[in-house]
């Protein structure tokens, strides 16, 4: 089997990103046995959505089993499995090319909403079983995050052999000030989580989503840690 996993560059005046750096991170820990694949993805609207952009290219070279995209979520203190993409940018700030879409679809024609396809109840209560504060949300914003998930589950509408979905992860703690980064939290500075928490954490949702894939998995039917 095979899995694509993927983040995002930084954006917004950040020199770092976080989802970037949990995929590394995981790439650096994995250890099989199926095949992973990772990528870092431009802040681009139109480059994440397009046919000939790279997210749909790495689908059509790789065709995994398992998609997992992961992007930051500035302000969070748990890892946010995402359950709904909807068909809709709309920019607080430009994308890394300029553009700042406003009430406009990701796809022309598309459904208002596309769900994760992949177990979103397990794999938080997987994560949350780690250790690692995590839960189901049911926004992904309206900004690039929310365009590359909803651009991934239209265009495996048509794939339902393949698991795929979006998580957002919060800034590192790394990042945000190592061994100062607890006070800062506790003052009201910004939610952080350790990079190694951020990357095993990534490594369960993939784990849940593959065994979900061999028929070994079943779907909790309680609402496990839904945040909103």
């Amino acid at each position: 089997m095979k899995v694509l996993v993927t983040g995002f560059e930084p954006f917004g005046g950040d020199t770092v990103n976080a989802s970037a750096e949990a995929v590394e991170a995981l790439a650096a820990r994995w250890a099989g046995p199926e095949e992973l694949v990772t990528a870092v993805l431009p802040v681009v609207f139109d480059r994440v959505r397009s046919a000939d952009g790279p997210l749909l290219r790495l689908l059509h070279e790789h065709r995994p089993d398992v998609v997992l995209a992961v992007g930051l979520a500035d302000g969070v203190t748990q890892v946010r499995v995402e359950r709904v993409a909807i068909n809709l940018m709309d920019a607080r700030i430009p994308d890394n090319g300029g553009a700042q879409p406003v009430d406009a679809p990701v796809a022309d024609g598309g459904p208002a909403a596309r769900f994760a396809t992949l177990p979103v109840k397990a794999a938080a209560a997987a994560v949350r079983a780690a250790g690692i504060p995590a839960g189901v949300t049911y926004s992904a914003g309206t900004y690039v995050c929310n365009a590359s998930f909803y651009a991934l589950q239209h265009a495996l509408a048509e794939r339902p052999d393949v698991l795929s979905g979006f998580v957002h992860v919060p800034r590192t703690t790394e990042e945000v000030g190592g061994e100062a980064a607890a006070s800062a939290l506790s003052d009201g500075g910004e939610p952080h989580l350790p990079l190694g928490a951020l990357a095993h954490a990534l490594e369960i949702v993939v784990r849940t989503a593959l065994a979900a894939a061999r028929g070994e998995l079943a779907e909790p039917a309680e609402a496990v840690g839904t945040l909103h």
